[in-house]
């Protein structure tokens, strides 16, 4: 894989790692960071490890504490590297290496499981290879489920993935809804700031490393209670009617 990477130039190679293994340590994850980014990475995503109801796993979830120590401390060494923090979960060693879906506005996803993200719906292809196939080969789109957002519904998945990336702009905020993001959550953002969650920047909220953890925290809680539910029903039907939550 070094060899390849050598031979063509990306503009981004991203590694992915899991955190809060079992007796994982910060020097583990030190000596997998510090291997990545001398072998051709420009960009690594920390992901925390999640017990999905469907993998049958008989791995321990590591303690509330020790993974806040341990995000605590793959985030305090990044930084000292020279890193750039770009998400919850994500470093790069320069601003530019990005490779996260959940930090855009908008995109198309294509092939099966994919999800695309419009600026009222919210699409997810598939899972069943043969399905889609035939969906491909007659010509249609080989969209599963579709959610048609409200404008409500359509600022909290805004928001949430938008906090993926550490901060939240409120100019970015108004330019997508035309609306002043302090008129639609004024009184979340001042409790946010108040609990040590974010500090605000010149119309930036950015979160502090006790927000960051506590966005992972609930993000896996999302997780476990909506797309494992969402997963493990269309890892069996290739086209469910529709799923309730």
């Amino acid at each position: 894989m070094f060899k390849a990477l050598d031979e063509v130039k990306l503009e981004t190679v991203s590694m992915d790692f899991i955190f809060a293994l079992p007796e994982q340590r910060i020097d583990d994850l030190k000596s997998d960071i510090d291997m990545a980014f001398a072998n051709g990475a420009n960009h690594i995503a920390i992901y925390p490890f999640i017990d999905f109801s469907f993998t049958d796993s008989a791995i321990p979830a590591m303690r509330k504490k020790e993974k806040r120590k341990l995000l605590d401390e793959i985030t305090l060494y990044c930084e000292s590297k020279g890193y750039h923090r770009d998400s919850i979960w994500t470093f790069s060693n320069n601003g530019n290496a990005k490779y996260s879906s959940m930090t855009r506005d908008n995109f198309l996803g294509f092939g099966c499981s994919a999800t695309t993200l419009l600026k009222d719906q919210f699409k997810i292809n598939t899972f069943s290879v043969d399905e889609y196939e035939k969906r491909i080969a007659e010509n249609k789109l080989p969209t599963s489920l579709t959610i048609r957002f409200t404008e409500r519904q359509r600022m909290i998945y805004y928001l949430f993935w938008t906090a993926y990336s550490t901060k939240i702009s409120s100019h970015d905020f108004q330019a997508f809804f035309k609306k002043p993001l302090k008129n639609a959550y004024g009184l979340e953002l001042w409790l946010a700031k108040i609990f040590g969650f974010v500090k605000v920047e010149n119309g930036v909220y950015k979160m502090t490393m006790k927000g960051a953890f506590y966005y992972h925290y609930y993000e896996n809680y999302y997780t476990l209670s909506y797309i494992d539910k969402m997963w493990s029903i269309m890892r069996k039907e290739a086209f469910p009617n529709e799923i309730h939550f």
